[in-house]
Formats: C-alpha cells, sequence, structure tokens
C-alpha cells in the first residue's frame, strides 16, 4: 500500500435521530415575525410612499415588489422610526447604488 499524504479517512458518525427539522417545523420558524425593527419596509413604505427617490418611478400595490429599502447609511441594523435612514429604491436604481459603491471601492484601490 502507498503512503498518501495529507489524506486521512474518517468514518462518517452516524446522524441522531432528532436532530432535523421537519420541513413544516422550519417553514413555521422562518415565518415567525423577526426581532422589532425588522418590520422596516412596510414602515418606509408607509412614510415615503411608492415611488423611488431617485428615478421617480411610481409604483401601486401589485408593483410595490419592486420597490426596496435602502439604509443610506449602509448599516441594515439603524432603523429609526422616524425614516431617516431609509429611501424607496427600485430593484433597478438599488442595485445600480450598491454597483458604484464597490466601483468607487475597486477604483480607489488602484490609486493608493
Amino acid at each position: 500500500m502507498k503512503n498518501r499524504p495529507y489524506r486521512i479517512h474518517r468514518k462518517r458518525q452516524p446522524h441522531k435521530t432528532g436532530d432535523f427539522q421537519s420541513i413544516n417545523e422550519a417553514l413555521k420558524e422562518l415565518k415567525k415575525p423577526g426581532p422589532k425593527g425588522s418590520d422596516y419596509r412596510e414602515r418606509s413604505l408607509k412614510i415615503h410612499g411608492l415611488i423611488c427617490a431617485k428615478c421617480g418611478r411610481e409604483f401601486d400595490q401589485k408593483t410595490s415588489h419592486l420597490l426596496t429599502v435602502h439604509h443610506k447609511d449602509g448599516n441594515h441594523l439603524n432603523n429609526p422610526s422616524d425614516g431617516s435612514n431609509w429611501e424607496n429604491l427600485c430593484v433597478y436604481c438599488h442595485d445600480d447604488e450598491h454597483t458604484r459603491e464597490l466601483l468607487g471601492k475597486y477604483l480607489s484601490e488602484g490609486k493608493e
């Protein structure tokens, strides 16, 4: 038998019963309301309306899923009740906003 470096053989441990949740239990857990402040999307839509703050496109209830909440300071945990850290952006403008940040960081790293 040849000596094979870096190859470790380990026996797999059998799974213990009760380690896995059923699919229904996992779905129930996912559907539970999140921690306080996690409902900021609905609050932002009520405060700022169904309009993109960047391109001005207006949305209705059927298309409101195309609006996202952008955190101005980049901190998704900073959710003041007055909505001052949020702006509603359509998915296209939101993508553009974050792409610009990445491009800016990339371009500035090359000049240092």
